[in-house]
């Protein structure tokens, strides 16, 4: 049988009824709320595909020089596949919101555990800060630009604030519909563009040069590794939903395999289109010069002034999107941390009739406009500095969330081989193991070109003390996370032992019995 899943039956799973756990009701987040369409949109929300098309290639292809990007993203397709292998299969014996911390500290340990959780709470709100600070910034412009009006990038970001807050108290499937209206037009309008780019490529043609593997040489490379693995951040977040879902055995490693199936081929698609509309000689120059503005550059004589409005709109919507993702991803780690004592016992409490994680969402909501407003306030200068949240606020936020993220799937993989060697699995499971031993090397290394090249990636000199500062948040996180794990595991080893198993601790023995 499988552990820590919720125990649903009847009417429970729609909210009505009883619910089978020990703590009751309002300890359980409502299952049957997702399937795969909606669990599948909510995760791909996060991906904020304008903005990785917008933001992260323009930088990629101006700042390193990398004409092979879209290999990138094939190669990283295949690597984050393999640690789909994995991943997906511990979704099928742990259902928990904590997801990765749940994972790793059923292979690893509960104070390993509480290491992650503490890494995955600050990496994920890091991500969603980061939002924030380039959602004002366009906002702003838009504002500027169409209603001749100036506003301050903080009054749209603290905004959405206010927005992502009210919709993160809503039952998950009306914040998949939402999540779902911006993702589909959003794609569309890329697509549209993909289309548009083949149709009137420049002088060199059709050309697959981005797909040679001679373009993925020199300094710049590992560090475009580390920018163009933030574009798959996302996928990873199907089992935080697996407690909401009907059948999360079977709709979590189906959305997982999706997920990173549909970004990999999309971005490499869309990556390669640029190179085409520019040529492939031409995009790195273009880069350079129009830097995020290379996108709607490039679809202002393709498609016209129109859709490139259309975009800018778009844009933005797309990114409140992943803002409203990353919150829902939040409020559910620090749910399943209160339940099991890593946060105070209020956070593991829903509210509502939607059975949403109130406090958790609450906290995240005070937290990120307690950001918002100390960057506002730290850009004194006398008509303030336009770049601000866009070169400190994302850049800085966007690349520690990264980095965390990328050590979490580390670790993860590392769990998967001892959870299924503990349990005499290793032999069932051998071409899983290799997958996660091999997913896990990959990522290791990328996160040792993360650390090293931290100064090129949040854009400071390499004398800056902030390229070293910033990657020790997630460093810090992490310590914080195995000394509570060590004190908890010495003043309370029940506490200790329930890390990792949600709502279903009380099922020790039960789970311990061979199925029937």
């Amino acid at each position: 049988m499988t552990t820590g899943s919720a125990s649903t039956s009847g009417p429970a799973a729609d909210g009505g009824g009883t619910i089978s756990t020990f703590k009751g009701q309002e300890r359980a987040l409502r299952a049957g709320r997702l399937g795969t369409a909606g669990l599948l949109l909510s995760v791909l929300a996060a991906t904020a595909p304008l903005m990785v098309v917008a933001g992260v290639m323009p930088t990629t292809f101006g700042v390193m020089g990398v004409v092979g990007q879209p290999l990138l993203f094939v190669v990283l397709g295949l690597v984050l596949g393999l640690f789909s292998f994995g991943y997906a299969e511990m979704s099928r014996h742990v259902h928990n919101a904590g997801a990765f911390y749940a994972y790793i500290s059923r292979g690893l340990g509960g104070t390993c555990g509480a290491a992650a959780a503490a890494v995955a709470l600050v990496a994920y709100s890091a991500l969603q800060f980061a939002i924030y600070g380039i959602f004002g910034f366009e906002v702003s412009g838009l504002f500027a630009t169409y209603l001749d009006a100036q506003v301050a990038w903080w009054i749209p970001a603290l905004a959405a604030v206010l927005a992502v807050g009210v919709l993160g108290r809503l039952k998950i499937d009306v914040n998949a519909r939402v999540l779902g209206v911006l993702l589909l037009i959003e794609v569309a309008l890329v697509v549209l563009f993909d289309i548009a780019a083949v149709a009137n490529p420049a002088a060199e043609g059709l050309s697959l040069h981005a797909f040679d593997p001679g373009t993925l040489t020199g300094a710049g490379v590992g560090t475009a590794l580390c920018f163009c693995v933030a574009a798959f951040l996302g996928f990873e977040q199907a089992p935080v939903y697996a407690e909401e879902t009907s059948r999360p055995h079977l709709l979590v490693p189906r959305v997982m395999f999706l997920a990173v199936g549909f970004v990999a081929v999309f971005f490499a698609i869309t990556c390669w289109a640029l190179t085409v509309a520019a040529g492939p000689s031409g995009i790195v120059p273009a880069a350079r010069e129009q830097s995020a503005g290379l996108l709607f550059w490039l679809t202002e004589s393709l498609l016209g002034h129109t859709f490139t409005d259309v975009l800018h709109v778009l844009f933005v919507t797309g990114m409140f999107a992943a803002m409203l993702s990353f919150h829902n991803v939040v409020a559910r780690y620090a749910f399943a941390m209160g339940r099991e004592g890593l946060l105070p016992a209020a956070f593991g409490r829903t509210t509502g009739a939607g059975g949403a994680p109130g406090t958790g969402s609450l906290l995240q909501s005070v937290v990120s406009a307690a950001v918002v407003i100390a960057f506002a306030v730290a850009d004194d200068k006398p008509d303030g500095d336009p770049t601000a949240p866009v070169l400190h606020l994302f850049t800085w936020f966007g690349s520690v969330g990264a980095l965390g993220v990328t050590v979490l799937m580390v670790a993860a993989s590392a769990s998967v081989i001892v959870f299924f060697a503990r349990r005499g699995s290793a032999r069932a499971q051998a071409w899983r193991l290799a997958t996660s031993a091999a997913s896990g090397l990959a990522l290791l290394v990328i996160v040792g070109y993360t650390v090293k090249d931290f100064d090129i990636l949040v854009g400071t000199g390499p004398d800056s003390a902030l390229g070293r500062v910033l990657p020790a948040v997630i460093g810090a996180a992490l310590v914080l996370g195995l000394v509570q794990g060590l004190v908890l595991r010495s003043r309370r080893p029940e506490a200790h032992a329930r890390i990792g198993l949600g709502n279903e601790a009380f099922r020790l023995d039960k789970a311990a019995e061979p199925e029937a």
